[in-house]
């Protein structure tokens, strides 16, 4: 079965979501602005589209490796979750961990874009819940 993602380009600067190579899980996103985001300090970086969702699913905003590798360049609330009732303009809010600003140029891929499918539950309150090996173990209870 196809999915169709619907893009709608909302600046001249805009361009449309790519896969960079067949059978990669996420759409590249790019920058429509040039700034300078200053170490230690996050910046929305506008992408000029907005989508419409097939049915069912969600966009996740995710990192890409190579500006968090050689720049420490990283999707702040990642991932960032754009839901299938949304249309707006994606924003990307990128966060500068490196110890030397760093430019984002118009055309410049800042983020990846995966489609997932979304399950809706319904909510029970329920007085007791099913016992697991783990139970509540949490943070670390598992080992090093």
């Amino acid at each position: 079965m196809e999915y169709i993602l619907k893009v709608k380009l909302l600046d001249e600067k805009a361009r449309l979501p790519e896969y960079a190579h067949k059978g990669d899980a996420g759409l590249d996103l790019f920058s429509t602005v040039t700034t300078v985001i200053k170490p230690g300090e996050s910046s929305l970086i506008p992408t000029g589209i907005s989508i419409q969702l097939p049915p069912q699913t969600e966009a996740q905003i995710r990192p890409r490796s190579g500006l968090a590798l050689n720049h420490q360049i990283t999707v702040l609330n990642s991932p960032g979750t754009v839901d299938e009732g949304y249309r707006g303009e994606i924003g990307v809010i990128l966060i500068n961990h490196g110890k030397i600003p760093f430019t984002v140029e118009i055309g410049m891929k800042i983020a990846q874009m995966v489609i997932k499918p979304v399950l809706s539950v319904a909510i029970e309150t329920v007085i007791e819940l099913n016992a697991t090996g783990r139970g509540s173990g949490g943070f670390g209870s598992t080992g090093h």
